[in-house]
């Protein structure tokens, strides 16, 4: 199922989440007719208006709200309900969040109106159709366009969308493991530029490995790529000795704790 190309889009927020939906679907081959985005952010906004005759910069947040159809609130927790309470919303129009930390019950009664609430966790990746978005509910308009800009996963329960939204909180991790080793090669005396040019592609290789076999367990490949005896073996085995995957599941516990905590 495409989205209409008549579906109007408004964007409350206009931040890095933002600018990466706005930009995948403009350069998508079905871009919706006429793109709202709010003024805060004036040179986020800017940027996307100089894009494409379809994206309007609205005069405020109410203005974004009164032009479109759907409305994405691309909005900081802490300001979410001073933010959300201040709009006056019509009945019929679809809502979708993108604050993870603000459930259902909560956002319907900030926006106090009828309206169709689906909440997501788009990934900065949609800029080139390759993110993965988890929504809850399942809903057809939302994951049209979440799968225009990469892959679309649809939750059944609250419970699952809490979970992976909880591990897509592991990208600031990535790459602060990355720079750490960047780092250490450094120390070393390897040049940084010579560090990075060889950790990262070696990361993205390995996510790739992953991605095109699913029919192989996570598990199997550790082990097909350790060598017994060898250096990966050691280098694991180190990782989760020294308390590195106990470190990993209490981080998880924590964000899911606050996820969860709303």
């Amino acid at each position: 199922m495409a989205l209409p190309t008549t579906t109007r889009l408004g964007f409350i927020g206009t931040g890095t989440i933002t600018e990466a939906i706005v930009t995948g679907i403009l350069s998508g081959e079905q871009p919706a007719s006429e793109i709202v985005v709010s003024p805060r952010s004036a040179a986020t906004a800017a940027r996307l208006a100089a894009l494409s005759d379809s994206v309007l910069v609205a005069r405020d947040n109410q203005h974004v709200v009164d032009a479109a159809d759907v409305i994405f609130l691309a909005i900081r927790p802490n300001v979410t309900e001073e933010v959300v309470r201040a709009l006056r919303f019509r009945e019929g129009q679809q809502v979708v969040s993108l604050v993870a930390t603000v459930d259902h019950e909560t956002l319907r009664d900030w926006i106090d109106a009828p309206v169709d609430l689906v909440r997501a966790v788009p990934l900065p990746f949609v800029a080139w159709h390759g993110g993965v978005t988890v929504i809850f509910p399942p809903d057809p308009t939302v994951e049209a366009l979440f799968t225009a800009l990469g892959t679309a996963v649809p939750c059944n329960s609250i419970e699952e969308f809490d979970l992976l939204a909880t591990s897509s909180a592991l990208m600031g991790s990535y790459f602060g493991m990355l720079d750490h080793v960047v780092g250490w090669l450094q120390g070393k005396g390897v040049p940084a530029e010579s560090a990075r040019a060889y950790i990262a592609p070696l990361f993205a290789s390995l996510s790739t490995v992953a991605l095109n076999t699913p029919s192989r367990s996570l598990e199997a490949l550790r082990h097909e790529y350790s060598t017994k005896g060898g250096l990966n073996e050691q280098m694991f085995s180190e990782f989760r000795s020294r308390g590195g995957t106990e470190a990993l599941t209490g981080a998880l516990e924590s964000v899911l704790e606050r996820v969860r905590s709303r």
